[in-house]
């Protein structure tokens, strides 16, 4: 296997890149549009060493996902759980907040403004 990708079906596919990058420091790898070049058929971000890939989509039953994405960044990273906290928590349903838990003193956990699942530790 050359490598794992998360895979996000998102509407609003531009918007969601934007945030990510903002939210996780990403780089934006590729982006291939549909032949109307009106949304995005396939794209990939790296975040912290993850490949993280979308494409847009139509159906109202698919948007997000029932998976929780889990980002383990290890002692002394608190800073980078706090950056992302503070801009994925712009809309979201907010399930634990920031803050210490029995076996992280730093986490988070969420479902942002697209439908996406989301937890975070130290």
């Amino acid at each position: 296997m050359k490598r794992t990708m998360l895979q996000l079906y998102l509407k609003n596919c531009d918007e969601a890149i934007a945030f990510y990058q903002e939210a996780f420091h990403a780089t934006v790898d590729a982006v291939h549009r549909n032949p109307e070049n009106n949304k995005i058929a396939h794209a990939e971000i790296t975040a912290f060493g993850q490949c993280i890939a979308f494409s847009d989509i139509d159906s109202e039953s698919a948007c997000g996902n029932t998976m929780q994405f889990c980002f383990h960044f290890g002692d002394g990273n608190e800073s980078l759980v706090q950056k992302a906290y503070e801009v994925l928590k712009t809309g979201a349903q907010i399930d634990f907040p920031l803050g210490s838990i029995e076996w992280s003193p730093c986490m988070f956990s969420l479902i942002d403004k697209f439908g996406v699942n989301w937890c975070l530790f130290v």
